[in-house]
């Protein structure tokens, strides 16, 4: 027995809007890199679930280069934001807003 497309993209678009309310609501850096993961896995969800219904490798070709650019974002973010903290002491995003010299 198979799951329904339908249940695979509602789980998709659900993990989605939690990412984007993560993104949104949150001040806090970590917690902001940490919710657009949450969407670019959203993302490989849905294309997983597509490339399955359509009988094609595509979509799965396609979640490859989205994990390798999630994987480059979680490096490359986690080292910006050890450079803000040592550079103000802070990760609330509402303290960084100002970026004065």
């Amino acid at each position: 027995m198979t799951v329904p497309i339908g249940h695979w993209l509602a789980l998709s678009a659900v993990l989605f809007s939690i990412g984007a309310v993560g993104v949104l609501l949150r001040r806090n850096l970590i917690v902001v890199l940490m919710a657009i993961e949450i969407m670019l896995n959203a993302v490989n969800v849905a294309f997983v679930a597509l490339s399955r219904h359509l009988q094609s490798m595509d979509g799965q070709v396609i979640v490859f280069f989205v994990m390798t650019v999630a994987a480059a974002e979680a490096a490359v973010g986690l080292a910006i934001i050890l450079a803000v903290f040592a550079q103000r002491r802070t990760l609330n995003a509402d303290e960084l807003g100002r970026l004065r010299g």
